[in-house]
């Protein structure tokens, strides 16, 4: 397995409360993890930054991309920004095209993105939809072919949408997280403009926590839950 990995999130929150655990233990233990950030969500998650005097789009935009930056940068993790626009969100061909070329340009071990469905939140399954279209578009050698084509079509891991109950997400996968907790809990620190996530997500890190220990017989606090998008081939079940 290639020692990379891709996240394709709708927003720059989304990657810290869902997957920040998993970019950092992988970052520590050597993984190159590149984040494709769709959109900045300028519109509809920096509710607190639209709350102060005299905010305009361009400077939440501007916000909202140094709290990103400063967020990858502390999990361990490269960012790169579409811009594409939040609620909606819509990738335009060009934003398309670049996504599947970072596929085959990362090759990436594994790809982490939103769960399939979300009916409070319509960016986050389009997010899913275009990580998914990419990834198999990747795979297709007549597009764009190439001589050095070595590029092989990586698992996808869902992360733990806002309310998993309501979004047919299915917890089949949990992480343990100890070991980068800590890290993990101050880069929410950086998002201040959704501090009322921070404790909710602590919550939910607890909960996964326990859960993972107690399905695993292996003492753990902490954890990120996900869900397999594709079957795991193994060659014996123990």
């Amino acid at each position: 397995m290639s020692r990379t990995a891709l996240v394709v999130s709708a927003h720059p929150g989304d990657f810290v409360w869902r997957a920040g655990g998993a970019i950092a233990l992988h970052a520590k233990k050597g993984y190159r993890v590149k984040i494709v950030c769709l959109a900045f969500g300028e519109r509809g998650e920096s509710q607190f930054a639209w709350k102060q005097s005299g905010m305009t789009l361009e400077k939440v935009k501007a916000g909202r991309r140094d709290e990103a930056e400063r967020a990858a940068a502390a999990l361990g993790a490269e960012i790169e920004f579409f811009d594409a626009g939040d609620y909606p969100l819509r990738l335009a061909d060009s934003h398309m095209d670049r996504l599947i070329d970072i596929y085959r340009d990362l090759n990436p071990g594994f790809v982490l993105t939103h769960s399939l469905e979300d009916p409070y939140n319509v960016d986050h399954p389009a997010a899913a939809a275009y990580a998914q279209e990419a990834r198999i578009v990747a795979q297709a050698m007549g597009h764009k072919p190439q001589a050095d084509y070595n590029y092989s079509a990586p698992p996808v891991f869902l992360f733990e949408p806002h309310q998993p109950e309501m979004c047919n997400f299915k917890p089949q996968v949990i992480l343990n997280i100890d070991d980068v907790w800590d890290l993990k809990r101050k880069t929410f620190e950086i998002l201040a403009a959704q501090k009322h996530l921070w404790a909710y997500y602590e919550r939910v890190a607890l909960q996964r926590g326990m859960q993972g220990g107690r399905n695993s017989g292996r003492a753990m606090t902490y954890g990120e839950a996900y869900q397999r998008l594709f079957p795991l081939v193994v060659e014996e079940l123990a």
